[in-house]
């Protein structure tokens, strides 16, 4: 049974490890500062208006997504991932569209996310969910291309 829920305190090495987990898949790495955020989800996310949520299957955390607060009007996705073994089943766009209903009740009016082009299946998960390309300032050293998207 797949459910998705709050992250709960104390789950952060378990959500490193899926991240370190699917990022290895593609040949990329975690990073001490892009991924230092999940050391603390309390700081990091819920006390600054933001959000991490799990997606789970028989209390086992196989994805997870993170809404950042950038500023009263933008948040960025971060930290959307899914175990390999899980993906292509729709859980990926259930996970998206349950973070970009929960940005909208947050208060958000648009949506921002980095990513690395390698990471294709999820590029065209979030293209077929309306967002588009763009230029951003700056990119995480692992990512090499920016989307954004209108809620």
């Amino acid at each position: 049974m797949f459910n998705i829920r709050k992250a709960d305190r104390g789950e952060e090495t378990e959500i490193m490890n899926l991240v370190k987990s699917v990022l290895s898949d593609y040949g990329l790495k975690t990073d001490p500062i892009t991924d230092q955020d999940i050391s603390d989800l309390e700081q990091d996310y819920f006390n600054i208006n933001g959000w991490f949520a799990v997606l789970e299957n028989n209390s086992k955390i196989i994805g997870t997504y993170g809404i950042y607060r950038i500023d009263n009007k933008i948040c960025e996705l971060r930290k959307m991932y899914l175990l390999p073994a899980y993906q292509g089943q729709g859980l990926g766009k259930l996970l998206l569209a349950e973070a970009l209903k929960k940005a909208k009740e947050l208060g958000y009016s648009e949506m921002i996310l980095e990513t690395n082009k390698v990471l294709d299946k999820a590029i065209s998960l979030y293209s077929k969910n309306g967002f588009v390309e763009y230029q951003a300032e700056h990119l995480c050293d692992r990512c090499d291309y920016a989307m954004r998207r209108k809620l």
